[in-house]
């Protein structure tokens, strides 16, 4: 990855300036939608590409910020959306026919797309940073640079130095802070907020620290059975590996039967290795926990935001739907979390906000817990970790928000369309099947156009597909099922997947 030169004290200044500027322009954006703003969406994934590499169709990802080509609903929004291979017609039209009460012509003409037309395996942001004349382009494409501003998945030196280059603030934490969205950050932010968490031991450095802190849990916890191991910079859980206690001896035969069993971490991600994940280990760092076991164990996440002025608000909570053999992985999500518990997930995950806006961090961000019933009808929840990004429930609530022009509300939790009605949804990004390999965009949408796969603006239920671009190669898309129920919005899954397995048989008879 390019290493980018801390900024001088000039450019120190004028991030201080652009961001006082971006707090102004978002408070009159706010107050009037028909302000005239330009958006520019960089859906860089400037994380540790090793690691990304073993997701299914990773370099697709970038289509997951598509659902912000909805802000072209507002009728003096600009959007200019960045990516490092160009998106296909079918999809961007895709999109533009979804917008509520806009032509889709009205709104091409305020969208920009702009590609690098470069598939190497390196961040976006790298990529735009050593282009000067892609970077001129999109200075050019920006009616008044005073009512603009970057909107990142994540922000690291790369996107600030974008951000600086062309001369815009960015929505979304400093660099500085990003070691607060880390999992060490995590459990610092935990502890400062006075949320439980899994016993276990930040900071980690090697692969020593790893086996002390296994040692040391142990210890603590006799009849522990697993600990999870943690990448700081892990992603959607494939940093995360499982080490089982079975067999492990007591006393002084502790320590070196641990150090021994190491290399034998089941990992989460597919084909990792103990070689590669100790070098990863070594330049990130990481966590060692406690693994929470429960039969009814739960994975809710509240999303919260920190606005350019400094308000702080709920979004959303979610249910998150786990798989891999140790329920690491990120599947998909429901909405909204189980009325059980959403509003104390939702309590706790304010807790945190207000702790990372005292260090000034910006933007959306989520905060994952654990959730176990007690036995008298309470729940207990455990937090996880902070994702200092948008994440795999960011895109899915944006969707129903700019489809539905409707709110959230905090008192109940529910997202309510206009007339007072609640709306839910189940959303997935990883429906994968062979039967769908060589489906391209517009076979999809042809599929989808038979079987009235749509958003159905009359009722405001339906579904909405994202992620098509990974489809013909790796047989894999993303999913937004919205129903007036739980049981609607998983119905109209269901039937989607019913639907898109018997297309994907009918070619192969």
């Amino acid at each position: 990855m390019l290493k980018v030169p801390p900024p001088t004290e000039a450019e120190l200044k004028r991030l201080q300036e652009l961001r006082e500027n971006l707090a102004i322009s978002f408070a009159e954006a706010s107050a009037d939608r028909n302000a005239p703003r330009t958006v520019v969406i960089v859906p860089s994934l400037s994380l540790d590409q090793e690691v990304l590499a073993r997701i299914s169709g990773v370099h697709h990802y970038e289509e997951r910020q598509l659902c912000t080509l909805l802000l072209l609903r507002f009728p003096r929004t600009h959007v200019i959306y960045l990516t490092s291979m160009p998106i296909a017609d079918p999809i961007v039209d895709y999109y533009l026919h979804l917008l509520p009460g806009i032509p889709a012509q009205h709104a091409r003409r305020r969208l920009t797309l702009i590609s690098c037309n470069d598939a190497s395996p390196m961040p976006l942001s790298e990529k735009l940073l050593v282009r000067p004349r892609v970077l001129q382009r999109i200075r050019e494409a920006i009616p008044d640079a005073s009512r603009a501003h970057m909107t990142c998945f994540t922000v690291t030196d790369l996107e600030r130095a974008l951000g600086l280059a062309l001369d815009l603030p960015v929505y979304g934490c400093d660099p500085s802070l990003y070691h607060l969205g880390t999992k060490s950050g995590s459990r610092k932010i935990f502890r400062e907020a006075g949320l439980e968490m899994p016993p276990g031991m930040e900071d980690l450095a090697n692969a020593d620290d790893i086996a002390e802190s296994l040692f040391e849990l142990k210890g603590q916890n006799p009849d522990l059975a697993r600990a999870v191991v943690k990448l700081n910079d892990g992603f959607s859980g494939e940093g995360n590996a499982v080490f089982s206690y079975a067999g492990a001896p007591e006393g002084s035969a502790l320590m070196p039967w641990v150090k021994q069993r190491l290399p034998h971490l089941e990992f989460e991600s597919g084909g990792m290795t103990w070689d590669l994940y100790s070098e990863k280990f070594l330049a990130m760092g990481g966590i060692v926990e406690e693994f929470i076991p429960g039969d009814d164990k739960r994975s809710p996440s509240a999303q919260l935001r920190i606005d350019p002025t400094g308000s702080v608000e709920p979004i959303s909570t979610h249910d998150q739907v786990l798989g891999g053999d140790n329920a690491q992985i990120f599947l998909g999500c429901r909405f909204p979390a189980d009325e059980a518990y959403r509003l104390e997930i939702q309590d706790q995950g304010m807790r945190v906000a207000e702790a990372l806006a005292k260090r000034g961090a910006l933007g959306r961000f989520s905060v994952d817990f654990l959730s176990l019933p007690n036995p008298d009808g309470s729940w207990r929840h455990v937090a996880i970790e902070i994702n200092l990004r948008k994440g795999g429930t960011t895109h899915p609530f944006m969707m129903l928000q700019s489809l539905t022009d409707g709110t959230y509300c905090r008192d109940t939790g529910n997202f309510l369309i206009p007339g007072g009605r609640p709306r839910y949804y189940y959303a997935s990004d990883n429906l994968e099947s062979d039967l769908y390999r060589g489906l391209l965009p517009f076979d999809l949408i042809d599929i989808a156009a038979m079987n009235r796969l749509h958003f159905h603006g009359t009722n405001q239920e339906g579904v909405v597909f994202h992620l098509m671009g990974a489809l013909s190669e790796f047989g894999k898309l993303g999913v937004v099922s919205i129903g007036a129920s739980y049981d609607r919005a998983e119905a109209y899954y269901r039937e989607t997947v019913d639907i898109l397995n018997k297309e994907g048989r009918a070619w192969l008879t």
